[in-house]
């Protein structure tokens, strides 16, 4: 892999993860039971996303859609790891095999 194409590829990974970490602060928010403690996480969700999304337009300028947004399949990963191990979610055996196959074709995207 070129070594820009690697640079992208982290970078898709950082904004993917961070991505993920604002869908953890926004359920963080709406399971809170305070509206301050919603709005903070809320906000900082948002925040997230914000900065997800400047690193993405960044790479976006910079090589092909088609492969840029296949890195959007981390997003499950990460999110699902996250749920686990922030969130203490049960995840059932059909679901993880719904991840490995978005793991599967996200690599499969990544290495073309």
């Amino acid at each position: 892999m070129r070594e820009g194409k690697r640079l992208f590829a982290g970078a898709l990974l950082v904004s993917t993860l961070i991505g993920s970490a604002g869908q953890l602060l926004f359920k963080l928010g709406v399971d809170s039971a305070g509206t301050y403690a919603l709005i903070a996480y809320v906000l900082a969700g948002m925040v997230a996303y914000g900065i997800a999304t400047l690193i993405y337009l960044y790479i976006l300028g910079r090589t092909h859609l088609s492969w840029a947004y296949g890195f959007v399949g981390f997003s499950y990963i990460f999110t699902t790891l996250l749920a686990i191990v922030v969130l203490h979610e049960a995840v059932s055996l059909q679901r993880w095999a719904g991840v490995l196959i978005i793991a599967i074709g996200t690599a499969v995207i990544g290495l073309s």
